[in-house]
């Protein structure tokens, strides 16, 4: 039995939406990033970014357990003295919620050029409106 490693031209990809509406915000980010990455098709390579793209629709209403949406921050230093700005989950959800969704799936995608070329393949909208429809995206059902 051979075994067949995939190139750029035969790389097939699909399209697939996700509604983030009440689903838990980490085994949201664990779906994306799997169909971001292609681990779930046939002919996974590693070194070949042969993943899907993904579309998140309502950003806005993701769910947190426990105390996070008070306990978890978002750090960011601008190199300057004085330059560390610390969010909460709350602020950020406030603010930009997509930053929320994007940020927890990019952590879990692969840190070199494979990683970052999957990440634009991620479109995040915080509500129901996106504008992919002429792509058909294949719904995503949360499981209960």
């Amino acid at each position: 039995m051979k075994t067949s490693i995939i190139t750029k031209k035969e790389i097939d990809r699909k399209h697939y939406l996700i509604d983030a509406e009440n689903q838990i915000l980490g085994r949201l980010a664990v779906k994306a990033a799997l169909l971001l990455s292609g681990k779930r098709k046939v002919d996974y390579t590693s070194n070949v970014d042969n993943g899907d793209s993904v579309v998140i629709v309502n950003a806005a209403k993701i769910a947190v357990t426990g105390n996070k949406l008070k306990a978890k921050t978002y750090t960011s230093f601008s190199g300057y003295p004085g330059g560390l700005k610390i969010k909460t989950l709350e602020r950020v959800l406030k603010t930009r919620p997509t930053e929320v969704i994007r940020h927890a799936v990019k952590g879990m995608l692969p840190k070199n050029k494979l990683g970052s070329r999957m990440i634009t393949r991620l479109r995040i909208y915080a509500g129901p409106e996106h504008l992919h429809g002429a792509q058909k995206p294949e719904i995503i059902k949360k499981e209960e």
